[in-house]
């Protein structure tokens, strides 16, 4: 199911601006850091049987850096 608005409500929407917000310092003067490094891998081995496969395709990585 679908909400669709018509255009009388569109227009009697509005908006306004969020207060700004103290952030936490840690003595770097007026400064936020966030820095995040991720990381997921995948390794599959099959070792001593026959005829049988092995499939492993999983890496992902995720990189974060803000100041």
């Amino acid at each position: 199911m679908r909400n669709v608005l018509s255009i009388a409500e569109l227009e009697s929407e509005h908006t306004e601006l969020l207060p700004v917000r103290e952030t936490l310092t840690f003595g770097f003067g007026n400064q936020n850091w966030a820095a995040i490094y991720a990381s997921n891998s995948s390794l599959a081995l099959n070792a001593a049987s026959l005829a049988s496969m092995a499939n492993s395709a999983a890496v992902q990585t995720v990189v974060v850096t803000q100041g």
